[in-house]
């Protein structure tokens, strides 16, 4: 038997703006809430649509000139939370952390900008921390959360909900998360490599 599971709240945090549009049309549609940071709330903002700032939800700014956004537990309670675990649902109410269903991520561009010759500097402010780890945490709670872990996944999800609202099932879930796990090992061996030299 399929769970299906509605989409009530999104975490977005992307690099990649492009493509993201019909996306965030058909959720928005579909009543689905926007919580990000920075650009991208900049940008779901100037598409018309509200935007909740993490920083709301967590009581902290945007810190170490961007080092550290979303790592927070208000934001990894609400992705990592089992919906049918009592303990998780009370200390959820407890700590006010709320229900994130879907988390939409494209990482800082690591490859690209090894390709360009850059210094080792903006090679090593590119090794993305916080999107990583929403990828991984989304994954790892594939049973109540959806994870589209990179650009390429918009137009995926965006099938499934043109097909069937604002809502996934159990299988559909997993698939997103097998897909988030190749991403983050694909970008962890990018990385591991440019340090072997």
């Amino acid at each position: 038997m399929a769970e299906t599971k509605k989409i009530k709240t999104a975490l977005v945090s992307v690099f990649h703006k492009d493509g993201l549009n019909e996306l965030l049309e058909k959720l928005n549609q579909e009543g689905v809430k926007f919580l990000s940071t920075g650009g991208t709330q900049s940008f779901i903002e100037s598409l018309g649509y509200e935007c909740q700032k993490v920083e709301d939800v967590t009581t902290y700014p945007s810190i170490l000139g961007g080092r550290v956004k979303t790592l927070h537990p208000k934001v990894f309670g609400g992705i990592l939370g089992r919906r049918d675990n009592e303990g998780d649902r009370e200390q959820m109410a407890k700590y006010e952390i709320p229900e994130i269903d879907l988390v939409i991520v494209d990482l800082y561009p690591f490859e690209q900008t090894v390709a360009s010759g850059a210094s080792e500097a903006d090679i090593i402010e590119k090794i993305d921390i916080g999107g990583i780890s929403l990828i991984r945490a989304g994954a790892k709670n594939f049973k109540d959360v959806v994870i589209v872990p990179s650009k390429a996944e918009y137009s995926v999800l965006l099938d499934i909900i043109n097909a069937q609202g604002a809502a996934t099932t159990l299988e559909q879930r997993r698939m997103f998360a097998t897909r988030a796990f190749g991403v983050s090992s694909h970008y962890d061996t990018a990385i591991h490599n440019w340090f072997i030299g």
